[in-house]
């Protein structure tokens, strides 16, 4: 007889103790039956962290009792929680940054949480609080099928290149939302003046090894700002090469949320992006970041902070 949990890539472990549901064959899966809390048993958290590393996003409906303080004893369960590098964090709260559409405009690019530092985290828990009765669903992308994916020779190209992130980037072509010129550019000049208060640039080696699993994956998104060794152009013409074929459909998983929702991704080898198709309808979710590991290359080298200054103050033009 086929035994089943072979036929795709992102077939359940069927040791695992959890129900779990992929939603593709190669990335992202929901876990039914579970109450997230602080007071997991170990062995159910342990299942929740295989699973993680598994199948990269994994999702759980109806988890509407967890307030921010259960938020955070859970993700305290997976590692050790840390606040963004320079946003402040949520009112009342120790850890959670606060994703909110209400001036009508979202961040709407592919991306790996906080790449910009050299211990960027682990893993992302996303709680949705006030979803649109249409649209802002997420995207994530399976950074080790697409290296996996990769043509030979574009994988001996990528094995040995390194990449600029940086937080200091083209604010006006990420943040969408209303076309009045005076109230956008107010817009882009107070989200960089807090986003990028602190100028951050840090090489990161474009193939990381997973810290648990080995696993090859391709490290890019939208805080490369350049590759080592290439200049800006040739860069850009690369950049679009590799970025695209992680982000094929192939290795995607789209969510559609639903308020009460949780999810969580291994950042550590994965993209993922808001879909900013909802106008000007609220959406509101907070995050916890678990402290994750200085990157390391095929070679054994990790990455490094080249750049940490604070920056000067920018008004709209």
């Amino acid at each position: 007889m086929t035994d089943l949990h072979t036929t795709y890539a992102n077939a359940p472990d069927p040791a695992s103790p959890l129900d779990i549901h992929p939603v593709t064959g190669t990335i992202g899966a929901e876990i039914r039956g579970v109450q997230l809390s602080g007071d997991l048993p170990a062995a159910t958290v342990a299942a929740i962290e295989a699973a993680l590393v598994r199948h990269k996003v994994i999702f759980f409906r109806d988890q509407q009792h967890l307030t921010d303080q259960e938020h955070e004893d859970f993700a305290a369960l997976l590692g050790d929680p840390v606040a963004h590098p320079t946003v402040p964090v949520a009112d009342g709260s120790q850890y959670l940054l606060e994703l909110d559409s209400k001036e009508g405009y979202a961040a709407s690019s592919w991306h790996t949480d906080v790449t910009f530092v050299d211990a960027y985290p682990k893993a992302s828990i996303l709680r949705a609080l006030t979803i649109p009765k249409a649209g802002g669903d997420t995207l994530w992308a399976n950074g080790e099928t697409a290296y996996e994916g990769l043509p030979e020779t574009l994988r001996q190209l990528v094995n040995t290149l390194w990449a600029t992130h940086t937080n200091l980037y083209d604010y006006a072509a990420l943040l969408q939302g209303s076309t009045d010129d005076d109230k956008a550019k107010d817009r882009i000049a107070q989200h960089k003046n807090v986003f990028a208060s602190t100028v951050y640039e840090t090489e990161h080696p474009v193939v990381r090894v997973h810290p648990v699993s080995g696993q090859r994956s391709l490290l890019l998104g939208h805080f490369v700002k350049q590759f080592v060794g290439l200049n800006g152009a040739d860069s850009a013409r690369l950049f679009a090469i590799l970025q695209e074929h992680i982000t094929k459909p192939e290795n995607v998983v789209r969510w559609r949320w639903r308020a009460g929702d949780v999810a969580i991704w291994d950042n550590q080898a994965t993209q993922h992006r808001a879909v900013a198709d909802f106008g000007l309808q609220r959406r509101t979710l907070r995050r916890a970041t678990i402290a994750g590991e200085v990157p390391v290359a095929i070679d054994g080298r990790r990455s490094r902070t080249v750049r940490k200054e604070r920056a000067a103050q920018y008004e709209p033009a």
